[in-house]
């Protein structure tokens, strides 16, 4: 989980830098839902091992990252060239 908070903080901190146009917004809620995706993935896989309360924090955690991440992309539109 703790892996998962790691990439998206990097990529977003990364994209942030690096652009501030309608394809890095994109290229970020591309991100977003690809790490949201792979929180559910890991989740799935924990419910299926008994882990039910880890699964649900795994699953939570990766949605959060996927809202702060689109969030971050939609300010970045908004940022003032």
């Amino acid at each position: 989980m703790k892996k998962i908070i790691s990439v998206a903080a990097a990529a977003a901190l990364g994209l942030t830098l690096a652009a501030c146009d309608s394809p890095a917004e994109n290229q970020m809620e591309d991100q977003a839902e690809a790490i949201d995706e792979a929180a559910e993935a890991t989740a799935d896989a924990m419910e299926d091992a008994g882990m039910e309360e880890q699964a649900d924090a795994v699953e939570e955690q990766g949605e959060e990252t996927k809202d702060a991440m689109e969030e971050a992309a939609d300010d970045m539109d908004a940022t003032p060239q």
